[in-house]
């Protein structure tokens, strides 16, 4: 007998968005019924996503940051490229963000959808605030005065700022004695994303409730600014690709369309499986071909993995500045640029798997005092927005090796020797 193979997540969520779709078309056709269902039933349900999406972040963020920083030995040890390395990562993110905020803000993708009055509790956080907030007064509100505390009210960028200070003092220990410590906090690390997968799990039914909920409120209306999302999210994908990345690979002596046809396969198979790891190996050896040395490769992929996710930051400026536009909140300049701060400590320790972004995402919402509701909306399309967002990720971090060797005068013309190019037609196949 043959056993069933079992339904995917991405299958499950979009079942369990379907549905949603279909109990609210029928509640908002009968709305005598509609007030139970939602109270007793489909709230409850979304509710517990989200409770549970937000039970896991600051574990996950605090670990995942301590190992990144004090785990980071291989970019120690090579000292100036190490630093380079960094310098580079926080720039091109941080361009990634600030480029997902300007596309945001003009094409609007939630203007229009106005689901303000499906909250249960109103927002508290800096879109809120009505006193005037400078520059010393919000960094002296990041340090804690009690980190666990500070835990357990979800204040994440008071719990990043004392990951960064712990991590920088753990990796200044000698060898034997951060060892364990460090291996203890990646033991943290891989438990919470065996959590986050168990969470995941749960998604469809959290996904179910809340936007069947939102139909029931909205009629199918809400659902257009969806489709918004996904367009602008292609666009802006397409364009960062083009004009930040392809001004980067011509700065850096990088034939860019070059580069996307060395690695056409590995862009397709991110593209199709919204996985970025599955092609690490692959792309550490085609950038080693590709002129960049083997050092600096072996250090920079990997650590791009967690540190350089160009579409992993752009949508998560996109998707917050949606939700925040989708729920009617209105965010000032000053107001974006705290979020720029927020999501370039939050996108960094993720990971090449599908479904991280909600965590980011939450994440971003949680410090922003943003409703994470928004995040069930997104995640019902998500994949969808997941491929382009996945494999720009992979170019970003196959770019990423040649511009570090080109700055340290290292990077060499592509290996064109036959063999090479019969190793390179193998893999492709």
């Amino acid at each position: 007998m043959i056993a069933k193979k079992p339904t995917s997540l991405v299958t499950r969520i979009m079942i369990g968005l379907v549905a949603g779709v279909i109990v609210g078309i029928l509640l908002n056709q009968f709305p005598e019924q509609k007030t139970w269902f939602i109270a007793n039933l489909l709230q409850p349900a979304g509710d517990l996503f989200i409770k549970l999406m937000k039970m896991i972040v600051v574990p996950l963020v605090f670990a995942c940051m301590t190992v990144g920083i004090a785990g980071a030995g291989n970019a120690r040890s090579l000292g100036r490229v190490g630093m380079k390395t960094a310098v580079y990562f926080f720039s091109i993110t941080s361009i990634a963000i600030v480029f997902g905020l300007i596309v945001g803000n003009v094409f609007q993708p939630g203007a229009g959808a106005d689901f303000s009055s499906s909250l249960q509790t109103p927002v508290t956080g800096l879109a809120s605030r009505g006193e005037t907030q400078n520059l010393g007064r919000i960094l002296v509100g990041i340090v804690p005065d009690n980190i666990v505390l500070a835990m357990s009210e979800g204040k994440l960028l008071s719990v990043l700022f004392f990951a960064i200070m712990f991590g920088c003092a753990l990796s200044m220990l000698p060898a034997q004695q951060k060892a364990p410590l460090i291996a203890v906090m990646q033991g943290i690390s891989d438990t919470m994303f065996k959590v986050t997968h168990l969470v995941m799990h749960y998604s469809p039914i959290g996904i179910f409730g809340l936007i069947a909920v939102t139909v029931a409120s909205f009629g199918l209306s809400a659902l257009l600014p969806l489709a918004k999302l996904i367009g602008i999210t292609y666009l802006a994908v397409l364009l960062f690709a083009v004009c930040v990345l392809g001004l980067v690979a011509r700065l850096a002596g990088v034939g860019f369309f070059h580069l996307l046809r060395e690695i056409r396969s590995e862009l397709l198979l991110a593209y199709s499986s919204a996985a970025s790891s599955t092609v690490m190996p692959q792309l550490i050896e085609k950038m080693e071909r590709y002129g960049a040395p083997r050092p600096i490769t072996s250090m920079v992929i990997p650590l791009g993995y967690s540190f350089n996710l160009d579409g992993a930051s752009l949508f998560a400026a996109l998707g917050t500045l949606f939700i925040a536009q989708a729920y009617g909140i209105d965010l000032s300049l000053a107001d974006q640029a705290m979020l720029v701060l927020i999501m370039v400590l939050t996108s960094k320790g993720a990971a090449g798997v599908p479904g991280f972004m909600f965590i980011i995402l939450t994440a971003t919402l949680t410090s922003a005092g943003l409703p994470v509701e928004g995040v069930a909306i997104i995640a019902g399309v998500y994949r969808l927005m997941d491929m382009p967002v996945t494999a720009l990720n992979v170019l970003g971090n196959a770019l990423a090796p040649l511009v570090i060797a080109r700055w340290e005068g290292q990077l060499q013309p592509p290996d064109s020797s036959p063999t090479a190019k019969l190793a390179s037609s193998s893999l492709e196949a």
